[in-house]
């Protein structure tokens, strides 16, 4: 049965790993569960995360480079530990832009890194990873006003408004909307006006 608040679950594709595709709704950060390692050329790394419903995601070898150097060599030890990944829809293959899956924030790390990684023969792109929130060990006030609309907006969708909106408050009410939101909305926002 499909959820109305989250539609993203009617876009999959019938494969067996996350598709760029079931991003284009906005960013999903998922905690890993479990790390495999194939005998594939292409995509010897699998990664599930909680609720991936059969759909793992299988990180490119940009994207793997970039948990190797933000989580270390040792996959077994990856569990636990969550990243934000979007759809960077600037993504090339066989010279044409299909998009891809890339990975904007993860846990366990202090600060934010920066990575040249090679793109394509000859071509370095610079990666930024930023910090993913730790999680609240206690309560959070529950979302009124301006940041329980800037939550509905992202929940659905919205990037465009919530940005627009966002921007459009003085930094008092930024500020007070923002030590309210949840740590996925933050995070989605903070992609969202770094783009």
């Amino acid at each position: 049965m499909f959820d109305v608040k989250d539609l993203r679950t009617t876009i999959v594709p019938k494969s067996d790993q996350l598709n760029a595709e079931q991003l284009l709704g906005g960013p999903l950060t998922v905690t890993v569960s479990d790390v495999r390692v194939s005998d594939s050329a292409e995509q010897p790394v699998t990664v599930h995360y909680q609720g991936d419903d059969g759909h793992p995601y299988k990180p490119c070898k940009t994207m793997r480079k970039v948990l190797i150097l933000a989580w270390g060599q040792d996959g077994s030890g990856w569990a636990g530990k969550a990243m934000t990944l979007y759809c960077d829809s600037s993504i090339m293959f066989g010279g044409v832009k299909v998009g891809g899956i890339r990975i904007s924030h993860v846990s366990g790390i202090d600060r934010d890194i920066q990575v040249s990684l090679t793109a394509t023969r000859g071509k370095k792109t610079l990666h930024t990873i930023k910090a993913l929130k730790a999680a609240a060990t206690k309560k959070a006030p529950p979302m009124t006003g301006r940041a329980s609309q800037l939550a509905a907006d992202v929940a659905a969708g919205r990037m465009a408004e919530a940005v627009e909106a966002f921007d459009a408050w003085s930094q008092d009410e930024r500020d007070e909307a923002w030590a309210l939101l949840d740590d996925a909305t933050a995070n989605a926002i903070s992609l969202a006006l770094s783009a």
